[in-house]
């Protein structure tokens, strides 16, 4: 009958929404990307619903199967490890399935990492693209040699262990004066906002080992003009 897309913290527990809490009691099934991840926030609502684990390396196999149990009658819900699924997570694939046997789809609003990010960069954000991850080889230089005319502001999300050789590529291809602001740990103990140019940005994280997931706020090519 539906599935019911629920967000999740990034961060601070705290970020959940009554409405998510009461949508995950009420469910019959809630499909996790980490049901040990997951379950340690079901424990903190003291949320009893049973999870059956749904992950980027099983949702092929998966998503037809719970597809059409959700549209024989069943409602479901989806989380991931944090934020809004399908946004660089599971989703896209199970809600498409969904909707073409006819069944309903909902999306609860909520956390996501890449806003928060975007509002205190101090960069324009009444427009703005969103990049998710870069393309680990095949397709990445093409598509940062695009994005170097790119006007809007661009968002990346990164992993700490390939954020220096991002910046890098950043400095190589978008311009060592370029502005950015390097976002990590949203809504947690440690978060932080390091603004500047690229060049900046580089010294920074070179000389402080990046730990975190980070988020990319990168000026646009017509604000910097």
């Amino acid at each position: 009958m539906k599935l019911i897309l629920v967000p999740t913290p990034v961060g601070n527990l705290s970020d959940m929404t009554y409405r998510a809490v009461t949508t995950l009691n009420e469910v019959s099934l809630i499909l996790a990307e980490d049901t040990r991840t997951s379950g340690k926030l079901l424990n903190h609502y003291g949320i009893k619903t049973p999870m059956l684990s749904y992950h980027m390396h099983n949702e092929h196999k998966l998503a037809t199967q719970i597809a059409s149990r959700i549209a024989g009658g069943e409602i479901m819900a989806l989380i991931t490890d944090a934020g809004t699924p399908g946004i660089s997570d599971p989703g896209f694939l199970l809600t498409r399935e969904v909707l073409k046997l006819g069944g309903q789809v909902e999306a609860l609003p909520g956390a996501t990492a890449f806003v928060p990010a975007l509002v205190v960069s101090g960069l324009p954000c009444d427009k703005f693209i969103f990049e998710g991850f870069l393309p680990v080889k095949k397709g990445r230089k093409k598509r940062l040699d695009a994005l170097a005319t790119e006007p809007r502001t661009m968002i990346f999300y990164e992993s700490p262990h390939k954020l220096l050789k991002t910046l890098a590529e950043f400095q190589e291809v978008l311009g060592a004066d370029r502005l950015i602001c390097v976002s990590r740990e949203i809504s947690k103990l440690f978060e932080e906002h390091v603004r500047g140019t690229v060049t900046h940005a580089v010294a920074h994280f070179t000389a402080h080992k990046p730990k975190g997931e980070f988020v990319l706020i990168v000026q646009g090519l017509a604000e910097r003009k």
